[in-house]
């Protein structure tokens, strides 16, 4: 394996200055190509802050953090923009599936994002809905599909463009056990093709099924 990410010294500083509040203090961290991590804490310890730079959705005050050796913590909004719809799908706990779409429509999103024509778009997004065996729903609207169904739906849409790195973020906290599983099993068959896995969760059920467990707690890790 070969190191994909790399983030040293990273600070994340909020309100600089006598009152600062530091969520993130000289954090580092490596993550090989093809692992399965998970990122765990309390609420507050700062594994959300962790997980929006790792993510590219926030810059850190400080440090570097270098993505297949470029350094994107000095990259612009718009640069941040590209890197995460080419190199990261992401799964969150809310879904985050536009209402008024039915599944395959959701699931092309991303793809027109990236310019891709809209015939190409449909084959993608139906080889990503078979992946979660939901093609059969794809004409349904979020409202007409579980819970369950609609997390496979967001799998789906964070997969279709496969990008090399899934962040996932609490992904069976809305979800019951029997759906959960089946997302933890998504999850590690994408792991088994190469996928490098990032979970932020808070269930260490759910955690000790990665491969690796890295612990934040007071914006410090202190596992992992």
């Amino acid at each position: 394996m070969s190191a994909l990410i790399e983030i040293n010294k990273i600070n994340k500083v909020y309100n600089p200055g006598e009152n600062a509040v530091y969520a993130l203090k000289d954090i580092n961290l490596t993550v090989e190509k093809g692992e399965f991590i998970a990122i765990v804490g309390s609420s507050g310890s700062g594994k959300s802050t962790l997980m929006n730079i790792l993510g590219c959705l926030d810059t850190p005050t400080s440090g570097s953090y270098s993505l297949e050796e470029s350094d994107v913590s000095k990259f612009s909004d718009d640069e941040l923009s590209i890197i995460r719809n080419k190199k990261i799908g992401f799964i969150f706990q809310g879904f985050n599936l536009v209402q008024s779409l039915n599944a395959i429509e959701n699931v092309e999103l991303p793809l027109a994002y990236r310019g891709i024509k809209h015939s190409q778009r449909r084959e993608l997004a139906l080889q990503a809905l078979q992946r979660v065996s939901l093609e059969e729903r794809a004409l349904h609207l979020p409202s007409q599909l579980s819970g369950g169904q609609q997390q496979r739906e967001a799998i789906s849409r964070a997969i279709a463009a496969r990008p090399p790195i899934i962040l996932a973020d609490e992904p069976t906290g809305n979800l019951d056990t029997k759906s959960g599983d089946d997302v933890m099993e998504v999850l590690f068959d994408l792991n088994n093709e190469g996928k490098t896995i990032i979970l932020i969760t808070h269930d260490m059920a759910i955690a000790k099924l990665a491969k690796r467990i890295v612990r934040v707690s007071d914006g410090i890790i202190v596992e992992g």
